[in-house]
């Protein structure tokens, strides 16, 4: 084991164990030592990731290694693909634990809310920065138990249903990795992470063996990123408070097990391989599938925060089939996918979480005319929306460029074909809501009702919405630039800027 600068990657884990030790320790009075608690772990790893990312752009590497079983060691290590989900996660947690102060002022339980919510970013940190498969495993399943008390966290019978649903899906998604986390520490001993995989040598008579270990990872990991078949628990999680659902579509959950596919892909079995065995075609197709289904459903969705959730099962979808078609394009846009949709999407669970507390608005119905109510919310609501449709310059369009760039360069059309459907699709069932905001008449029941938030809590609320959104909005705006995510992810794959 080995300390000091070194363990960078573990420190930035502990930040928030500690904090939420702290608030479990404190109980629900001393609100504002709780406030305090809460900001500065956020603000703390924030600046540990900071330090890290610069000195990875140095040459800089970081690594902790700890053995925990014979053959099987914790590996908790910084590379340039950990910086860009440790990084959105860091940023985003900081701004989402603002919006939650402002969101839960007068709930109850908010002491348990805030410890499991600093447990939740320690399991994300933990599985941005694991260095092989079994601390991956570890940190994913930790990230199950620290979510399911936010989902069920007001709890009325909705909330616990979709809790046990929650569970019963991400539980077997676990047991489905477990078995294959077995099956190959069998096969192949230790397993690092690697740039390009490193189950190629084993490759000659295991075939069928190594199809089956990667179909294992691939639902294992498949229930979390909202694959089809296993999506059901995402929209039905939407009983959740807003903080919540943003960091389960944003952040955590979903972003985890993309995060999973991505690894599984890039680092385990190596895309050469995986191609070899038909894998990444199962891959591709599995998520161009869903990127269809996703949409679809999403019309039919009358709730708002539901349409916005079969949203998230159609678009985080993107990241699996860009790092499925492979070559250096179609994987930038995967990739840069993660925080792009990561951007886009906590700026609309915002702005749901505002309507619901402002005008206890929650049916798309109730949309009408709430531009003249509640203008800035409904502005950076639309930017989400052009952004989640891919209308330029905002953030979606330079994933969908990259994606459909990538996918003439392999020779897969049919992928361009799903964009493009997607794309109408995207834009049948957001463009409707833009048009309610701000081109149907106020009715005048909604007129004269009251506003829930103002003040020090409207600003709380309103504030980080504004944020996430000039950040999704500058992400496509400055895409090229230097310092920018795309920049990141290109200079990460190696493509020309």
């Amino acid at each position: 084991m080995t300390f000091g600068w070194q363990a960078l990657p573990l420190y930035v884990v502990l930040i928030s164990v500690v904090t939420a030790m702290l608030i479990f320790a404190l109980g629900e009075g001393r609100q504002h030592v709780r406030t305090a608690l809460n900001l500065g772990g956020a603000i703390l790893k924030l600046v540990l990731i900071m330090l890290m990312l610069l000195a990875i752009q140095s040459g800089a590497s970081f690594e902790f290694r700890m053995p925990l079983l014979p053959g099987l060691d914790l590996v908790l290590h910084a590379d340039r693909l950990t910086m860009l989900f440790a990084t959105l996660s860091a940023l985003l947690w900081l701004i989402t634990t603002v919006y939650a102060i402002g969101y839960l002022e007068q709930s109850p339980n908010r002491a348990r809310f805030f410890g499991f919510f600093s447990l939740c970013v320690a399991a994300t940190m933990g599985v941005a920065s694991a260095g092989n498969l079994f601390t991956f495993f570890i940190f994913y399943e930790l990230l199950t138990l620290a979510t399911w008390p936010l989902v069920v966290h007001r709890g009325t019978p909705e909330a616990v249903a979709a809790g046990r649903l929650y569970l019963a899906y991400t539980l077997i998604g676990g047991v489905l990795l477990l078995i294959g986390l077995i099956w190959l520490h069998a096969l192949a001993g230790g397993s690092d992470f690697i740039v390009g995989g490193s189950l190629a040598p084993l490759a000659a008579g295991n075939e069928t063996t190594l199809r089956a270990i990667f179909v294992l990872f691939m639902l294992g990991f498949g229930v979390k990123a909202a694959l089809l078949p296993l999506h059901s628990w995402l929209p039905r999680a939407m009983v959740a408070p807003a903080p919540v659902s943003a960091l389960l579509h944003a952040v955590a959950v979903v972003k985890a097990g993309a995060f999973g596919l991505v690894r599984l892909v890039q680092d385990v079995f190596g895309f050469d391989l995986a191609t070899s065995l038909g894998l990444t075609d199962l891959l591709a197709g599995l998520a161009a599938t869903t990127v269809i289904y996703g949409s679809v459903l999403a019309l039919r969705q009358s709730d708002l925060k539901r349409r916005l959730a079969f949203s998230t099962v159609s678009q985080v979808s993107y990241i699996a089939l860009g790092v499925a078609t492979g070559g250096v394009l179609a994987t930038i846009g995967g990739l840069v996918h993660l925080v792009h949709q990561g951007l886009t999407k906590i700026t609309l669970f915002f702005c749901a979480g505002n309507y619901a507390e402002g005008l206890g608005v929650h049916s798309v119905e109730e949309l009408d005319g709430l531009g003249q109510r509640m203008p800035v919310t409904s502005v950076c609501f639309t930017l989400g929306a052009f952004g989640m449709i891919g209308i330029p310059p905002l953030a979606g369009f330079v994933t969908k460029w990259y994606l459909g760039a990538g996918a003439a360069a392999s020779g897969a059309p049919w992928i361009i074909a799903v964009l493009v459907a997607s794309t109408l699709l995207n834009a049948a069932y957001f463009l409707p809501l833009v048009h309610r905001l701000w081109f149907r008449p106020l009715p005048d029941a909604m007129a004269k009702r009251e506003l829930a938030i103002t003040g020090g809590r409207m600003q709380a609320l309103v504030g980080p919405t504004i944020v996430v959104a000039a950040m999704a909005l500058l992400a496509g705006l400055f895409a090229g630039t230097p310092g920018s995510p795309l920049f990141w992810v290109i200079r990460m794959v190696g493509g020309e800027p």
